[in-house]
């Protein structure tokens, strides 16, 4: 339930505050009063699309703020929380609108899209105003609204499940289809390159090892004459370092005898001594291995162009090239079982298939018997609302089964879609002796308006909305049909939380609360006020509507008797 309403520098209005309360409440005033402002902030409330245009002129932003009530365990508590909320202390929302065009909104003080917004909204608050009554018009809407009445949204649910359940099972079957069309094709590219990798029997690591042999074979002579020299200079020449070596180290054992001390401090030139021949035993087993061979190096040239080849084709080192290998493989694996994928795949569409069908036709039968049971509640509905002789109809024909849809989308000869295999239209023919035509076709406004309130009050007991706000509902109608619209938003209220903006004192004497909303100048500034007014104040109101803005007394008594017989009737 709607609590409070804060508007804050949005269009003429510069600061605004409205408590609600369950039952009826009324807004009235004069034309261009703002009424329609307060139904335009609060559809923002509810996730319409804002634009900097809405700020007050002078200002920098605009604020809009609902509270709402949400009674625990309900289905726009559960659905809230849902949403990650926690309503154990009512539901805040709020939007900022800017003039950069950067706007914010909040839901219990934590930020928030529009897409969030809308969801969580959706079931707190409805406005029925003229797009929602054109809204009625579109077949869509009008499905859901025998679904709602025949009490089958769980059903309608079911085959949504089951619709959108099959749908990546056909898409996988048209894959697989596909895929065994080209199987050949497909089939001789795989194996060709699995014979070429396999075939060349990649060692990891190899081609580092080979470009190192390669720079080997290539400067063979060169690393032979450098080694070659070195050694002869440590070891085998006169006067190598070895030998001379040797000389100091027996100079120094003689001075040792001399001084024994000196002894730990030659230690470093006998150690040198070992390290200097294992490094010369090392030189010569390297001369040993240096080949100076053409046909080896042509033998590594010829591997090397064979690996870089393949990493020019399937990766850019050989790890990728392996990589490549592995997933040929597996295409390879599962290309040879792609009719047994087939098979399987399409027995499991089959069992799908069936359990959605048998959904979509009882779905289907369910809605016929709906059908006739709305048609006769309607018909009862708007004969209270001045309508007694319309006729009201629900017209059904089946889903095209058109030759792209999958057979696995069909029953019947229909083809079947989230909301089943019915399209239905809402018939009426308001005057007697008249054919029964689409509603979009033959309603005026308010036969319009009166249907959106019949409609409304046979689902008030199964629609989870709190709270219904009715705008330009008295549209096209006055005298003793705006008593009994009146009185039907009465009704509705013992069900939701109803606001309803009008200009019919017909409707207004049977609201629980009233406001005045009248439009003022301060400063040189428009500005917009509310005001909740009492029962010598609610009597004035109605005595204006009554008679414009010259009060009689005449209109004065006129408009306590309707607030009297008003009471009486809520």
């Amino acid at each position: 339930m709607l609590t409070e309403l804060f508007i804050k520098n949005f269009a003429i209005i510069d600061d605004l505050h409205i408590r609600f309360a369950d039952g009826l409440t009324i807004l009235t005033g004069e034309t261009g009063a703002g009424k329609s402002i307060i139904i335009q902030a609060f559809n923002l409330i509810l996730g319409d699309r804002a634009t900097s245009k809405m700020i007050r002129s002078g200002a920098e932003t605009a604020e809009l703020e609902a509270l709402f009530h949400i009674q625990l365990n309900s289905e726009p508590a559960n659905r809230v929380k849902a949403s990650g909320y926690d309503t154990s202390e009512s539901l805040l929302v709020k939007r900022v609108i800017s003039q950069n065009d950067r706007h914010r909104t909040y839901v219990n003080g934590h930020i928030a899209t529009i897409q969030v917004l809308s969801a969580i909204t959706r079931h707190l608050a409805n406005i029925s105003g003229q797009f929602a009554s054109q809204g009625l018009l579109k077949e869509d809407q009008q499905l859901c609204a025998l679904d709602q009445f025949g009490g089958l949204t769980a059903l309608r649910q079911q085959v949504g499940a089951g619709y959108h359940e099959i749908l990546p099972l056909i898409e996988h079957l048209e894959d697989l289809e596909q895929k065994h069309q080209h199987q050949a094709e497909r089939t001789e590219l795989l194996r060709f390159q699995k014979t070429e990798i396999a075939g060349a029997s990649i060692i990891p690591g190899e081609d580092a090892a080979l470009e190192l042999e390669k720079i080997r074979l290539k400067n063979a002579e060169s690393l032979y004459q450098a080694v070659y020299e070195g050694v002869e200079s440590l070891y085998g020449a006169p006067g190598a370092v070895i030998e001379r070596h040797t000389e100091i180290h027996k100079g120094l054992e003689r001075a040792c005898r001399i001084d024994p001390s000196l002894k730990d401090r030659i230690q470093g030139i006998v150690d040198a001594a070992l390290r200097l021949e294992d490094t010369i035993s090392a030189m010569r087993d390297y001369l040993k291995g240096i080949q100076m061979n053409e046909g080896r190096l042509e033998a590594v040239e010829s591997r090397l162009d064979v690996l870089n080849k393949l990493k020019r084709k399937y990766g850019p080192d050989l790890k990728a090239v392996v990589s490549h290998l592995d997933a040929v493989e597996k295409e390879l694996s599962g290309i040879e079982d792609i009719p047994l994928k087939i098979e399987r795949t399409k027995k499991s569409l089959l069992n799908r298939h069936e359990s959605l069908a048998k959904a979509a036709r009882n779905l289907s039968e369910k809605r016929i018997q709906a059908a006739k049971s709305l048609s006769r509640a309607m018909e009862k509905e708007l004969a209270g609302l001045k309508m007694g002789k319309t006729r009201f109809d629900v017209s059904f024909s089946k889903l095209p089964a058109g030759r792209d849809v999958s057979p696995y989308l069909t029953a019947d000869e229909a083809g079947i879609q989230e909301t089943g295999i019915d399209r239905i239209t809402f018939m009426i023919a308001p005057n007697v002796g008249e054919q029964l035509k689409p509603l979009a076709q033959i309603a005026s406004g308010g036969e319009l308006s009166r249907v959106v309130l019949a409609l409304k009050a046979i689902l008030a007991k199964t629609d989870s909305v709190e709270t219904l706000v009715f705008d330009e509902v008295d549209a096209g109608i006055g005298g003793g049909v705006a008593e009994v619209v009146g009185k039907k938003l009465a009704d509705l209220s013992r069900y939701h939380q109803v606001v309803c903006i009008t200009h019919l004192p017909q409707i207004a004497v049977h609201g629980d609360h009233h406001f005045r909303i009248e439009k003022t100048v301060s400063g040189g500034r428009t500005r917009t006020a509310i005001t909740p007014l009492g029962i010598e104040e609610r009597i004035e109101e109605i005595a204006r509507m009554l008679g414009g803005e010259k009060i009689t007394p005449t209109a004065l008594d006129h408009a306590r008797e309707m607030l009297k017989k008003g009471s009486k009737a809520g």
